[in-house]
């Protein structure tokens, strides 16, 4: 396959890394790309003439708008079964937190994982991962933390691996070990802590299953302090860290995550003024998916606009999972984002695209360079405004992923 070149892009828009929420445009140009990466952003309409066809295939954008692919830095895309029955029990007025002390919720989930085959969760799983891609995420997280023992958080980690070595998009797997206590050590949390710290964590960051260790900081789950000794095992055998926190209660947990100097925390709809402090002077990204905020029934959401205006790095996530956010499309969490969160597009699209890179500490996507992957979307629309504004809607015509065409 040649390398590829769009042209006839009536807007190019790329965000600044380095700012948050400022986005560029260029109008009437074409892209270059060689071996699956960004040659050239040609600030014109290019001549498509004999030596260049030889050379390259021609993409016509047709006047449509060229950017970043979507990166969802949040997401549980590896699980067994839905569980949409306790979405009624929700509308029925269930809370979280009493779904799952009646065996709902994680737990739920830990039950099916457990009795799928590899060959079986690797088939079901493909599937959604599909699905992702298909409303412009090129870059996707994949947590574990529905298995709960060593041998089945093992088995979704290969999983992941294998969707990573067979799909397009690119995964980036996080071990998420501690996402709950399992039934079998309900009477003995430090035999699971212990098993985590001292045979989980080393396996799997021996065998480079997961680039990152995440845990779920709440009431009825991992306290603060078993928050840090597990992270801080995470850290010794070279896994990044990011948090669950401040989802459903004010616990801390962002003040931990900028204390280990996480790559994110992660929710934060009860996230404390000093906390927001505390990640903005350590550099920490505030990753906010306010999707399950919207999907629970929630009243509250995370504290956008207090934290953009005192200069902290937001991602926007869809926290895909199977009970609280069954929802595969960064493009409706903007819609949600932008009524309930109050961010403007640009500031969701750069959550979306930069954001995202930075919250996986990725330096090689999220924005449209010289040098950066080739992982682009050519969508229908003229202003950025019209993405969270077609609400459900796919704007999305065509999915480039390392310069090749994938949707």
């Amino acid at each position: 396959m040649n390398d590829l070149i769009i042209h006839n892009i009536g807007r190019l828009f790329t965000p600044d890394p380095d700012h948050f929420g400022k986005i560029s445009v260029t109008l009437n140009c074409s892209v270059k790309i060689r071996d699956g990466l960004i040659e050239e952003i040609l600030p014109y309409e290019i001549e498509i003439n004999a030596p260049v066809i030889e050379k390259y295939d021609i993409l016509d954008a047709k006047g449509m708008s060229v950017l970043p692919g979507f990166i969802d830095s949040h997401a549980h895309p590896v699980f067994a079964a839905l569980r949409n029955n306790e979405f009624e029990m929700r509308n029925a007025g269930k809370s979280y937190l009493e779904i799952a002390e009646a065996g709902g919720g994680i737990k739920n989930s830990v039950r099916k994982l457990r009795a799928m085959s590899e060959d079986e969760l690797f088939r079901v799983s493909k599937k959604r991962v599909m699905e992702f891609l298909r409303f412009g995420t090129t870059t996707l997280e994949a947590k574990s933390g529905y298995g709960l023992t060593l041998d089945d958080e093992i088995k979704m980690l290969k999983v992941i691996r294998r969707l990573n070595e067979e799909l397009a998009i690119d995964l980036v797997p996080t071990f998420l070990g501690a996402h709950d206590i399992p039934e079998e050590f309900k009477e003995d949390r430090e035999g699971y802590i212990s098993l985590l710290i001292n045979e989980m964590i080393p396996k799997v960051a021996s065998e480079k299953l997961a680039v990152a260790c995440d845990i779920f900081i709440e009431k009825k789950y991992y306290t603060i302090d078993e928050g840090r000794r597990i992270l801080t095992a995470a850290k010794e055998h070279g896994l990044d860290v990011k948090i669950h926190a401040d989802q459903l209660t004010s616990n801390g947990g962002s003040g931990l995550a900028a204390e280990l100097g996480a790559l994110s925390s992660d929710h934060l709809e009860y996230i404390s003024d000093a906390d927001i402090d505390a990640m903005i002077e350590k550099g920490t990204v505030f990753n906010l998916m306010p999707g399950a905020s919207f999907f629970i029934g929630m009243r509250d959401f995370p504290p956008a606009r207090k934290i953009i205006e005192k200069g902290g790095i937001c991602a926007l996530s869809t926290d895909f999972n199977p009970g609280t956010c069954y929802c595969y499309s960064l493009p409706f969490i903007m819609t949600v984002s932008s009524i309930y969160l109050k961010m403007s597009a640009e500031e969701l699209v750069w959550a979306s695209t930069a954001g995202g890179a930075r919250a996986l500490g990725k330096t090689d996507v999220g924005s449209v360079e010289k040098g950066k992957k080739a992982d682009l979307l050519i969508m229908n629309i003229r202003e950025l405004s019209e993405i969270p504004y077609s609400m459900g809607m796919n704007l999305v015509k065509k999915v480039i992923k390392n310069g090749k065409i994938v949707i």
